[in-house]
């Protein structure tokens, strides 16, 4: 069955580092109940860093950047979004299980699995499917999937090279 996620509450204004941290770790416990977003702490992202641990820092980054920027979101769907946004459920580094064009198909498979286990938002549905702008064709259409596309990539990059903002 699947779950309808209650939002969460977040003054991205006045709210200070371990309030957005901590609305991370809510939402994540949510997703917990009902879905399989466990399967995710599991499989190796970048660096040594989990696909659980990539998806919670790109949704810490994101909230940051909204933050540093004084520009208003859709906070809880901008954190679900990002903790949802690589819900393919496999381990991409194993060729033979992994989709030859995982970088491209790998946005299509999260968003078909997260459908599957959770009621979405249309926004929620649009950063799960297009946060590999510029290799998935079509851009996204709002301003939170924008930001969780760029902290996708800054996440990479820096998980590749050590760093991991948010730990399990």
């Amino acid at each position: 069955m699947k779950q309808e996620l209650t939002a969460v509450r977040l003054d991205i204004r006045t709210a200070t580092k371990q309030e957005i941290l901590a609305a991370i770790r809510q939402k994540a416990k949510k997703l917990e109940k009902s879905g399989r977003i466990c399967m995710t702490k599991q499989y190796c992202q970048h660096g040594d860093c989990s696909v659980f641990e990539h998806c919670a820092n790109v949704a810490y980054v994101s909230c940051m950047l909204f933050r540093q920027m004084h520009i208003d979101a859709d906070f809880d769907a901008l954190i679900t979004g990002a903790l949802l946004h690589d819900y393919f459920l496999y381990d991409w580094h194993n060729r033979q299980t992994c989709h030859p064009a995982h970088a491209v198909y790998h946005p299509t498979l999260a968003l078909h699995n997260a459908r599957k286990d959770y009621q979405l938002t249309p926004k929620e549905e649009d950063i799960i499917l297009h946060h590999m702008f510029p290799l998935t064709v079509l851009p996204p259409k709002s301003r939170e999937a924008w930001m969780v596309c760029l902290a996708d990539k800054l996440c990479a990059m820096t998980e590749t090279f050590g760093k991991v903002w948010v730990r399990q």
